[in-house]
């Protein structure tokens, strides 16, 4: 546990100290060489670094051991960052989207190329930090870590939209090609569809699991296959898992045979719930009810 909060407040770290420099550098150079592309993207990774620092405020929270008031443990806290995260992406949309479409009705003037030398060397930089963000967010389970990782994922095709974009705009002023000098425009609006669709994905998902909802039907599946090894196990009566976080917890009610002594129906349980937390590193609690089965049940 405390290898993860550590990996997670590092990548945490590189993800603010890196978004600052780059928002620094789209919102100025995107300001001073005219793009709206490029400055939009700047404020987006201005929303990564409010992220990321939202991070590193509630890893240790989430990472924290069950305890009498919260019995099933603080992993939904990785959660709400991440619903607050998707929020904050959302909003940022809606003002890139604004922007961008108010550029259409005033006269524009082609962006400078330095614009869209910064828009690559993001693209770049982006690239390097979604996959590792990625790397570690799968191998700890971590949904504050995804949350980083599809921040980064967002900039990366927004940077290379917004070099595009820029690319058209110079184009245009060239050859003198007047609609081209919309790109830029054109452009951002692409870039805001783009953090909307991530702030679509994350809202879902944190909504989905502070609903609790069933986690997907092939991970049920290796679940039952797990149980049904077990020959004692006459039927599954019923089998759910919810997401809370970085860990899952598993209902499981079971039918053995009514003449089964209380010991037995312990140790069997015991044995199926070891099973099922060592082939699922992510299960945290397994709790199993068991039923009496009659041989005229079948």
């Amino acid at each position: 546990m405390e290898l993860r909060e550590t990996l997670a407040k590092k990548v945490a770290w590189i993800s603010v100290i890196s978004n600052i420099i780059l928002t620094l550098g789209k919102i100025i150079i995107g300001w001073v060489g005219n793009s709206d592309a490029v400055f939009a993207d700047g404020i987006h990774s201005a929303a990564d670094v409010f992220a990321s620092v939202i991070v590193l405020l509630v890893i240790k929270i989430a990472n924290k051991p069950a305890d009498d008031e919260h019995p099933y443990g603080h992993g939904k806290a990785e959660v709400i960052v991440s619903g607050v995260i998707g929020i904050l992406l959302f909003l940022v949309a809606i003002y890139v989207v604004y922007e961008g479409i108010s550029g259409f009705f005033h006269e524009v003037e082609s962006p400078s190329f330095l614009a869209m030398w910064v828009a690559l060397f993001s693209y770049v930089t982006k690239i390097i930090l979604y996959r590792s963000s990625l790397k570690v967010a799968k191998e700890n389970k971590s949904k504050a870590i995804e949350a980083i990782a599809f921040d980064h994922k967002a900039d990366i095709v927004a940077s290379i939209a917004a070099a595009i974009g820029v690319l058209l705009s110079i184009a245009g002023s060239r050859f003198d090609i007047h609609f081209l000098l919309y790109g830029d425009k054109a452009a951002s609006i692409f870039v805001a569809y783009l953090i909307f669709k991530i702030a679509k994905e994350m809202l879902t998902e944190a909504f989905d699991i502070l609903l609790e909802r069933n986690i997907d039907t092939e991970t049920l599946k290796e679940y039952v296959a797990v149980v049904k090894e077990f020959n004692e196990v006459k039927r599954i009566d019923r089998i759910r898992a919810r997401e809370l976080g970085h860990y899952v917890l598993v209902d499981l009610r079971i039918s053995i045979d009514h003449y089964k002594t209380i010991k037995q129906g312990h140790d069997l349980a015991k044995g199926i719930k070891q099973k099922l937390m060592d082939k699922n590193d992510n299960i945290q609690e397994v709790l199993i009810h068991l039923n009496p089965f009659f041989a005229e049940d079948e």
